[in-house]
């Protein structure tokens, strides 16, 4: 996973070390001198994440985030503090500072890659929900969500029995309530947790006699559980399973011996985090059921696509990231209501919206656009990968036939239009009709197959 790096020291050598392993990883690595630059340029550049040196002059790192921790603009950037003092306080304070992360020179880098892929993830989840939450809030369907409210947590842990987690307890006594489970149960267990109000869970890798890292997958495997917290506890000279777990899905990591401070604040900015991406969704929910949906297919209606798309516009161009959109038309469908009826006819219609909602990514968003026809907007995607999504769609729509009423099968096919975001595309509507005319060209060849509409295309 590519993303825009922010690299912030007052020693040029270390600046120049870390742009090289991070470029060499394919990262966009923009440079900061001074916390004053990093503030200028985040607030400019809105990166994906901000490595950020404590020990500088005038500004240290620890103010350096508050300050960007502060500011409505740069709030959402996860920031990694970057030290020479491995030290617990130092970390406490970092943490209490705002950063999501702290890692101590030399950094090693399988553990800097580690870190960073996942809060990038992180954050590309985050911003789709705010994103989603916006286009809400400017059509007038939701409210800004209510302050974060302390409230109790329950917090799960899984290890062996006398092991490390029995020894937290003292630890987590502020937090609510803890759930003990045992790590030779865990696919029992992770199979619990789908219906259990858990707010965070604890996994411990260092057990001799049984596979966290198991349960670490089997929870990222399931919808009802694939957002919530996990937190390892591993063995700071081992980094094979700090380096798996984030791999798989872990949130955070912390290292033994346990520091009971540094501990605390770590599950403190997991559990804050999760009620942010709870209240995002919650806002996300409200407004999908105040008239931005389709009553046939279920999706999201015209309305709230050409609003949602005019925000996807502006993040990427401010991002400087790719945009794709696709049309997908039903081949023929004016002969399915001619020769079954209108209500079969919509019954295709929710059909094929459900087919394409189901084998779309999370960040993507279908819409029907009007008739037979339906959108999907891809944001951070270029024409190569999103061909091959809707050439999925294209797959899993003619893959099985639809049934009539009467049990008699119906074949359906989609045709589908591609386009991407360009610098001289006006607007999103200028998108749209490029891919439009790909469409026209998808049934004039035939139907049943996507046609590009190349980059240096323009809209008439």
């Amino acid at each position: 996973m590519s993303a825009r790096v922010l690299v912030v020291d007052d020693v040029l050598p270390n600046l120049k070390l870390l742009e090289r392993k991070l470029t060499d990883e394919y990262f966009d690595v923009l440079l900061a001198l001074s916390g004053t630059e990093a503030i200028e340029l985040a607030r400019r550049e809105q990166p994906d994440l901000i490595l950020l040196d404590v020990m500088m002059p005038e500004m240290d790192g620890f103010e350096a985030c508050r300050l960007l921790k502060a500011d409505p603009r740069t709030l959402h950037i996860p920031v990694v503090m970057v030290t020479a003092l491995d030290n617990a306080h130092d970390r406490v304070r970092g943490l209490e500072a705002g950063a999501d992360d702290f890692l101590v020179k030399p950094v090693r880098d399988i553990e800097l890659y580690a870190r960073v892929r996942s809060l990038v993830r992180l954050k590309t989840v985050l911003d789709e929900l705010r994103s989603r939450a916006l286009t809400g809030l400017e059509l007038g369907l939701t409210t800004e969500p209510d302050p974060e409210r302390a409230a109790p947590a329950t917090i799960a842990l899984f290890g062996e029995p006398g092991g490390v987690l029995d020894s937290l307890a003292a630890d987590l006594d502020g937090f609510g309530s803890t759930i003990s489970k045992s790590l030779t149960e865990a696919v029992a267990h992770a199979n619990r947790l789908r219906s259990l109000d858990c707010d965070l869970v604890m996994v411990d890798l260092t057990a001799q006699a049984t596979d966290g890292l198991r349960l670490v997958s089997r929870i990222r495997s399931f919808a009802e559980t694939r957002f919530l917290p996990v937190l390892t506890v591993v063995d700071g000279t081992d980094l094979g399973p700090v380096v798996k777990g984030f791999e798989l899905g872990a949130s955070d990591c912390v290292k033994l011996p346990i520091d009971s401070p540094e501990l605390q604040a770590r599950l403190r900015t997991l559990i804050k985090r999760k009620r942010l991406a709870d209240r995002l969704r919650e806002t996300v929910h409200i407004s999908m059921q105040l008239a931005v949906t389709d009553s046939v297919t279920g999706l999201y209606n015209r309305h709230y696509m050409t609003s949602h798309m005019t925000t996807l516009v502006r993040r990427a161009r401010q991002t400087d990231r790719p945009l794709t959109l696709a049309i997908l038309d039903i081949d023929h469908f004016k002969a399915v209501n001619d020769r079954f009826g209108h209500a079969t006819g919509d019954i295709v219609l929710h059909e094929v919206a459900q087919r394409i909602s189901l084998n779309i990514r999370g960040v993507d968003l279908a819409a029907r656009y009007g008739g037979e026809e339906f959108v999907v907007l891809m944001p951070d995607t270029g024409l190569e990968t999103a061909r091959g999504i809707v050439d999925r769609l294209r797959c899993v729509v003619e893959r099985t036939p639809f049934a009539a009423a009467d049990g008699t099968p119906i074949p359906v096919t989609v045709s589908i239009g591609l386009a991407e975001l360009t610098v001289t595309d006006a607007d999103g509507h200028a998108v749209l009709a490029r891919a439009d005319r790909a469409l026209y060209r998808a049934k004039g060849n035939g139907r049943n197959r996507i046609v590009v509409c190349p980059l240096h295309e323009q809209a008439a």
